[in-house]
């Protein structure tokens, strides 16, 4: 075709340029280059010709093949995406089982590691509290002890006071100072011994609270993550803090 559009420019140009006749419209144009050029035109256009009747020819054939291989392609590409979604779909599920699997093991730890955590603070809050009632009886029978001592010296002195008629008024005063002294240092030790108590229960209160704390955040993370295989978490109460089947989420519930 290039060499049929060359041979049609070149014809172009010739007669374009060819010398025109006086007052006429016609034109002389060299013959022998015309010849060629139309030669040239008519070798090259019957191989043309011929081509394009042959893809004419061929037209269904070439279409039917096309569309054959156009139908392997697309039943190709579906089985290997079915193939594709197929592998997906077992790999999916090996993790979902995987996660599922992991999940159990981290609950059951975590269930673990709360009922040891509470164990733990009920054998510290039991020794903690024997201790602390033992420290308190000792301090209250250290005080009753004074207290008593106290009373008997103010009766003593005060019986020796009033054996004295000249100072039976100045005796029972004193008398009455010394009771309300012990009475006055009976007080101030139940309030130490009641203070150290509370403070000893606080100490022991900061501790489990802590350990409560951390166990209610494991299991909050837990409920929260939810199961991996695409299940929502279980609802959370009203607080925020457990799942709403009634658990707390702060570990109460486990010592109760």
């Amino acid at each position: 075709m290039y060499r049929v559009f060359e041979s049609l420019d070149a014809l172009v140009t010739v007669v374009e340029e060819a010398r025109s006749l006086p007052m006429t419209a016609n034109c002389v144009v060299p013959r022998g280059d015309v010849l060629e050029l139309l030669d040239d035109v008519r070798e090259a256009i019957p191989g043309e010709l011929d081509d394009a009747q042959d893809v004419l020819d061929r037209r269904d054939e070439i279409v039917s093949e096309a569309q054959q291989e156009a139908d392997e392609t697309r039943s190709s590409a579906t089985e290997e995406a079915e193939r594709l979604l197929a592998e997906a779909r077992e790999e999916a599920d090996r993790l979902v089982s995987a996660a599922r699997e992991e999940a159990e093991q981290t609950v059951a730890q975590a269930r673990h590691e709360a009922e040891r955590a509470v164990s733990e603070g009920r054998r510290i809050h039991a020794e903690t509290t024997d201790r602390a009632r033992a420290e308190a009886e000792r301090l209250a029978e250290a005080g009753r002890a004074a207290h008593d001592r106290y009373i008997a010296d103010g009766q003593a002195e005060q019986a020796r006071l009033v054996s004295q008629s000249d100072v039976v008024q100045a005796a029972r005063a004193e008398a009455a100072r010394i009771v309300d002294t012990a009475d006055g240092e009976a007080d101030r030790l139940r309030r130490e011994c009641d203070g150290y108590v509370d403070a000893k229960l606080a100490e022991f209160e900061d501790s489990l609270t802590k350990a409560l704390r951390t166990v209610s955040r494991g299991r909050t993370q837990i409920w929260r993550s939810g199961s991996p295989n695409g299940t929502p978490a279980p609802s959370l109460g009203r607080n925020g803090s457990g799942p709403a089947s009634g658990l707390s989420g702060t570990g109460m519930d486990l010592i109760d």
